[in-house]
């Protein structure tokens, strides 16, 4: 800064901040909010001492990863005209198992276009440009996991 006065925060990052929260319920139970007026009921696995109420937390984050990558493709392949009729994105989650933390290590996206004339290209550009350089939950999954992925395309 100038004078030897350090740099406001703001000037050195103009990130997006996001508040959440989580509260108890019961049990292991909790309900998770977000600052945009949603809840989400969270739980443990009954072998942990939950009752499978709601979604296990780790779940949130491959189904979030997902979501992210999702919205990421859909928009571009609006933005390219891309015919489709109907949009999937399945993970299957790998995670290291000989300690703790239970990181991912792989996550193996499968995206699943239908649609009228959808060509393989234009779908692998959109899935390149939100793996690449748009989806935030990739980029930060990418520091454990390795990320792979398929096209399935099915003609309408």
């Amino acid at each position: 800064g100038q004078a030897g006065r350090p740099v406001p925060y703001e000037l050195i990052y103009k990130g997006v901040i996001m508040d959440v929260k989580v509260v108890w319920k019961e049990g292991m139970e909790l309900t998770g909010y977000s600052e945009s007026g949603h809840k989400i009921t969270l739980d443990a696995s009954e072998k942990s001492g939950g009752q499978g109420k709601g979604f296990l937390p780790i779940e949130l984050l491959a189904v979030g990863t997902a979501g992210c990558s999702s919205l990421d493709v859909i928009a571009i392949l609006r933005k390219k005209k891309v015919d489709f009729t109907g949009y999937e994105c399945r993970v299957n989650v790998e995670s290291y198992q000989e300690g703790h933390p239970h990181v991912f290590t792989k996550m193996h996206f499968e995206y699943i276009v239908t649609g009228n004339n959808v060509q393989e290209k234009d779908v692998e550009r959109a899935v390149q440009l939100a793996e690449e350089k748009y989806c935030q939950a990739i980029a930060m999954m990418s520091k454990t996991a390795e990320i792979v992925h398929t096209i399935t395309i099915i003609p309408a």
